[in-house]
């Protein structure tokens, strides 16, 4: 696996809630992708419920900070469903079948999605949701901004599709 695909997986694995099984790969994330060492090194010295609460505090109040890729750009419009859309047939196409519990556009998706194919398409389509994810994180003070800050630095170079 390429190093941007085990960035971009060990992102993922940061994104999502910090249950027993994420604080048991921490040291492995420490290592595979010292990028993250800010904040896995935070999550290894923090409480579990601590870190838990945290998580919740970010990331599921009012879309503030959400992981949701296409609600930076669509908003709650009809535009998002499409957009839904077209995140499934992006995975289809390359013989993935979605079916986690989230939408398709959840952060951590796409980049397991990138970190699995090689595809950063969808990434760097959503590159400005994802600073814009990243300024608000960084604002609240949270140690998730240090995730996005290495997501966004290892983006290629490339388009960035305006907002509708």
């Amino acid at each position: 696996m390429p190093s941007d695909a085990v960035l971009y997986q060990a992102a993922a694995l940061c994104l999502t809630y910090p249950d027993e099984d994420f604080r048991a790969r921490l040291p492995l994330l420490r290592e595979a992708a010292p990028q993250l060492r800010e904040f896995v090194d935070h999550a290894a010295v923090t409480p579990p419920q601590e870190l838990a609460a945290h998580y919740v505090q970010v990331f599921a109040s009012e879309n503030r900070h959400s992981l949701c890729l296409s609600w930076w750009r669509d908003g709650d419009t009809r535009q998002r469903g499409m957009a839904l859309v077209r995140f499934q047939e992006v995975y289809r196409a390359a013989g993935l079948e979605f079916t986690g519990e989230e939408l398709p556009d959840f952060l951590p998706a796409v980049l397991e999605f990138a970190a699995r194919t090689g595809d950063t398409d969808l990434l760097t389509e959503h590159r400005a949701g994802l600073h814009q994810l990243r300024c608000r994180l960084t604002k609240f003070g949270t140690p998730y901004a240090s995730v996005l800050d290495a997501v966004c630095a290892a983006l290629p170079l490339g388009h960035t599709r305006a907002r509708p």
